[in-house]
């Protein structure tokens, strides 16, 4: 897939996904299918040549929408709403691109250092002493 492609696809996915959440309500909430249901319906091994993205997309109402249970539906009432949300997504995108390996600050100045600001965020909002904030300094944090 080059850039071209990637732009006409990502603009049909946006649609796809924009389509999937005002529908939603016409779903099932919980899929109606039994353990082992997937296995038959995709092949055994690994295909040697690639499907077309049209195939992926009508394998994924027909094969895989069956069995997701669909937290982002008004009528699910189960355990605790999902934190997604079209902006989230959005970030989700972003955060695919830039592909960030943050496991430290060489690997990613502005990952760690972002996280750093945001969690002195959350501390301020739970009022936690200021020991426990990273602060200006880089001292506390954790």
């Amino acid at each position: 897939m080059d850039s071209r492609e990637f732009r006409r696809r990502g603009k049909e996915m946006v649609d796809y996904i924009a389509d999937y959440m005002d529908g939603i309500e016409g779903r099932p909430v919980y899929p109606d299918v039994e353990p082992g249901y997937l296995r038959p319906l995709i092949p055994a091994t690994a295909p040697q040549e690639p499907e077309t993205y049209e195939d992926i997309i009508k394998d994924i109402e027909k094969i895989i929408m069956p069995g997701v249970t669909h937290w982002h539906s008004p009528y699910f009432f189960r355990y605790f709403p999902t934190a997604s949300s079209y902006p989230a997504m959005l970030a989700d995108m972003l955060c695919g691109a830039i592909g960030c390996i943050g496991f430290s600050w060489p690997a990613s100045p502005a990952c760690t250092e972002l996280e750093t600001v945001m969690m002195d965020w959350m501390g301020k909002m739970l009022q936690l002493p200021e020991a426990f904030l990273a602060g200006r300094a880089g001292e506390g944090g954790g």
